[in-house]
């Protein structure tokens, strides 16, 4: 028996954390290299979306080309691990930082979407919600010229379309009120909703320890409860390649791929 399995064996009600090493077996890139740092520039930041038209260009047009694999991701084998897990009723609450809904599409129920949910834009004005794929035909409507376009994949449904001009991009208003168009997602510089935040410290309370999956916690979102669960005693593994800005309160550390670790929970 692995380390790991003895600490899930161990500790029979587990809050779970996973971040975007869980997905990039399905062929959505990460954030970060082995040393937290980033590889790409950082993504966009909330109040330039809101206040500025030439960001908001940049962003629906990268994402029109990007959604395209994205909004057709499925779940790979670690989330079918977690999905077993939580079919054992060995998961108290599974948080995810993640916004690609793959834990969901793989059968996990016990889900808390921390960032949101890249499937769904909503209107900042009056509220209105409209699913992305009907978003995304509003966005190829208004730019037929873009449909040819082709880029390699960056995060979230982001695409790496460096060198081409964006001020003829057409973005779609509210069709409802006319108001600013947005994905369902905290973006940089913008609050996760207070009850999300609520509903996870209530979770990993009422765990026995903390299991972190595929994330380095360099976002303070994710690394608050894994640095309260340490304050309060609770034991912390965590399976994801290289450091972690919790590298320190981890009673576990697991330095290799999340499906390789998590495969036993596969296994007959």
């Amino acid at each position: 028996m692995t380390l790991l399995q003895q600490f899930i064996a161990d500790h029979p009600r587990l809050f779970v954390l996973t971040g975007a090493g869980c997905s990039t077996d399905s062929g959505i890139p990460d954030y970060r290299d082995r040393d937290g740092q980033w590889k790409r520039p950082p993504p966009v930041n909330y109040a330039a979306f809101m206040h500025e038209p030439t960001t908001r260009q940049r962003y629906w047009a990268r994402s029109l080309v990007g959604w395209r694999r994205f909004g057709s991701a499925s779940p790979n084998a670690t989330h079918h691990a977690l999905t077993e897990l939580e079919r054992r009723e060995r998961i108290e609450l599974l948080v995810t930082q993640n916004v690609d809904r793959l834990h969901q599409k793989a059968g996990s129920e016990r889900v808390l979407d921390l960032h949101g949910r890249l499937d769904e834009v909503r209107c900042m004005s009056c509220e209105a919600r409209l699913a992305r794929h009907s978003f995304q035909q509003m966005l190829e409507a208004c730019n037929p010229a873009w449909l040819q376009l082709d880029a390699a994949d960056a995060p979230d449904g982001d695409a790496d379309l460096e060198g081409h001009d964006f001020a003829h991009f057409t973005v779609p208003p509210c069709p409802h009120c006319g108001g600013i168009l947005k994905p369902d997602v905290v973006f940089f510089g913008e609050a996760v909703p207070r009850e999300r935040v609520e509903t996870s410290a209530r979770a990993w309370q009422a765990a026995d320890a903390v299991l972190v999956v595929g994330s380095s916690l360099m976002v303070y979102s994710g690394y608050r409860f894994v640095d309260a669960a340490a304050r309060a005693g609770k034991p912390i593994a965590a399976v994801t390649l290289g450091r972690t800005r919790a590298d320190a309160l981890l009673t576990l550390k697991v330095d290799a791929p999340c499906a390789e670790s998590l495969a036993f929970l596969l296994q007959p």
